[in-house]
Order: C-alpha cells, then structure tokens, then sequence
C-alpha cells in the first residue's frame, strides 16, 4: 500500500478517499498531544493511542487534540474510524497542498488553512498546512510538523482562566485562526524589510544582475502568498454566513476581527506587489539609461573616427595627380588636421552635454 507521495499526481487512478500522504515528510514520527479544559481545571499530556482521546468526551470539557505529523497515515484513519470523520476529509488532511477552505458536515466542521513563517537569515517564506476538525466538545488540529506554531494557544489555556477556559470549541478555533494569521503580520515585516533593502540598493548605487534575481525571487515568493491568504477572506466569511450550531452567534464579533486582520494582510500584499513592480521598473530603466550612457560614448569614438577614415581613404587612393601629394609641408599638415578634429569635436561635444 502507498503512503506517501511528493506530488497529488501520484494519486491519479486511485479511487476517492484514498488514504496516502501527499507531501513531503516533514516530522518521522506521530505526536498526539491532548488539552482537556474546563474554566477551572486544565489536564495536558501527550497520549500514546488514539483510543485514550475517547476518555474525555461527553465530560463538560473542551478537549483540544494536536497530531504533528502525517507521515503515519493509520494514526489519521484511526481517528477518522473512531470520530466517525468522513474519509474525503481524511483525504484532504493527508494531501498537504491543499488550498484552503471551510467545509460544513453533519457532525463537524472541517478547516484548512497555511501557516507561514519567515525563514531567519534571508527572505524566505516556510509553507506548513494546518487542518481543523470541530466536533461538539472537541477541537483537532493536524499539522506536518513538531514546532511551536500554536504555542501561544497553548499557553494562554495554561496561564488564563478568562475568554479562552470558558467558552467552547468554536472559540479555541478562532483563538488557533487568529493565531496562525496574525503571524502573516509579521511575514509583512519581514517583505517590508527586504523590499526596503531592495529599493535602496537600486537607488543608491548601481544595481546589478543579483538585484535582478533578488527582485524575482519576491515576487514569486508573494505569487505564492497570495496563493494561500487570498482565500482566507473566503475562508472566514463562509465561517460568518454558516449556521452551524458548532459556532456560538457570539462568536462572530471574534471572527469578523480576523476577516478584518485579512483584509488588511491583503492590502499589505497587494501594496508590496505594487512596489515590486515599480522596482522591476526601475531597474530596466537603470539598466537601459546605463546601455545608453555606454552608446552614447561609443557613438562619440565613431563620430570622430569618421572625418579621419574618409581622409585616409581619399589619400589612400592611387590617383597620379594629387596636388597635395608633390606639396613640402603635405604630410605634417595632414597630422594637424587629424588631431584637431579629435579635439574640436571634443569640445563640441561636451558643450552640448553628450559627454
């Protein structure tokens, strides 16, 4: 049986709900932590069988289960088998290049969204897919990594006993939403920061073919961002319209301000594409006004050139009478000629500013 694949394409031919992880392995190992919490008492372990999440249902607590890493498909099935999760939703979970998206089942809501970080050094953006299952008393959160992506989440339940240990699922999945798109804003930072670097390199000095491949790699790096945050305006505004009794009407206040951090993200996006653009601009016309500064002094060297080939090539013609030719001072005089033409189209050059 396939596992695991690098591309969906390998799935082609198998039937639908076909359990394979598509991606590339990020963690070997599957981690099962558990979060049970109510507004008084917090339980947090990691569990050994899937089984032992089954404890805590129907308790009057909120349970908060996180899998790190997908590489082990029979842990996910096992969870899908024992939840009664559908198996296309199961499939979606193991293919970590899925767009993202909210779907409505009758016993769960199902999220997909990209969580993305800024690589320390350079400009560079770390893609991880981030998958939600909501159930009535408990949250999931499957993830390809074993990092501290929702390690505020975790620590606000350890440290708080407000908002968060007293409401239900649907806040600790905005609480997991918000803190996965709020970290956009510092990706934003990040391209900000390197869009800035760019732009005076290009207008303090003479930019070169590296700033051409600097200026390509960002805003491919942005065609991949759009890529995955664009479609979280959609994302949270299905959230807003559903009906769903998994989400409380008093969370939407809370999900309208997410809708909002997305928005903004969006124009921060759509700004930096903009400036990026006008960049590239730049750099053709630096480019360009540089090739032209180049032919302009080329043009010069010929233009002086020409008088003096056209009396070379007289004199160098083997007519017998040539009146020039039988004169004493013909020669040096010739010698004058040449090097005044140099110089008085010189300065005339220069008296027009094209030198």
């Amino acid at each position: 049986m396939i596992e695991s694949l690098n591309t969906a394409s390998g799935k082609s031919g198998l039937p639908p709900g076909s359990l394979v992880h598509v991606g590339s392995v990020q963690a070997d190992e599957t981690r099962i932590s558990l979060l049970d919490y109510n507004q008084d008492a917090l339980n947090e372990r990691e569990i050994d069988s899937v089984s032992e999440l089954m404890a805590h249902r129907g308790s009057g607590t909120v349970t908060w289960v996180i899998v790190e890493g997908l590489a082990n498909v029979g842990v996910v099935e096992e969870i899908g088998d024992l939840l009664g999760i559908h198996k296309l939703v199961l499939e979606d979970i193991l293919n970590t290049n899925q767009r993202p998206k909210f779907e409505e089942y009758e016993n769960c809501l199902f999220i997909v969204l990209k969580a993305l970080m800024p690589q320390e050094g350079r400009f560079a953006v770390v893609y991880e897919q981030v998958s939600l299952l909501v159930l009535e008393d408990l949250v999931l959160v499957f993830k390809e990594k074993q990092d501290e992506l929702l390690h505020a989440v975790q620590q606000r339940l350890r440290t708080s006993k407000g908002r968060l240990r007293k409401l239900g699922p649907d806040f600790l999945t905005y609480s997991i939403l918000d803190s996965i798109i709020d970290r956009n804003f510092i990706l934003i930072d990040e391209l900000d920061a390197a869009i800035t670097g760019l732009e005076d390199e290009l207008l303090m000095s003479e930019p070169t073919r590296d700033t051409l491949h600097s200026i390509q790699k960002l805003r491919r790096e942005i065609v991949h961002i759009r890529r995955y945050i664009s479609p979280l305006r959609e994302l949270v505004g299905e959230m807003l319209r559903s009906e769903s009794r998994l989400i409380d009407e008093k969370t939407h206040i809370y999900l309208r301000d997410v809708f909002d951090h997305i928005i903004r993200i969006m124009e921060s996006i759509e700004i930096h594409r903009d400036i990026l653009a006008g960049l590239m601009e730049i750099y053709v016309s630096s480019v360009s006004n540089r090739m032209n500064e180049v032919m302009k002094v080329l043009t010069a060297f010929a233009s002086i050139f020409i008088p003096l080939t056209f009396l070379t090539g007289i004199y160098g013609m083997n007519f017998e009478y040539m009146p020039e030719l039988g004169w004493k001072w013909a020669y040096p005089a010739l010698w004058v000629v040449f090097a005044l033409i140099p110089v008085l189209l010189l300065l005339y050059f220069k008296r027009k500013n094209w030198l």
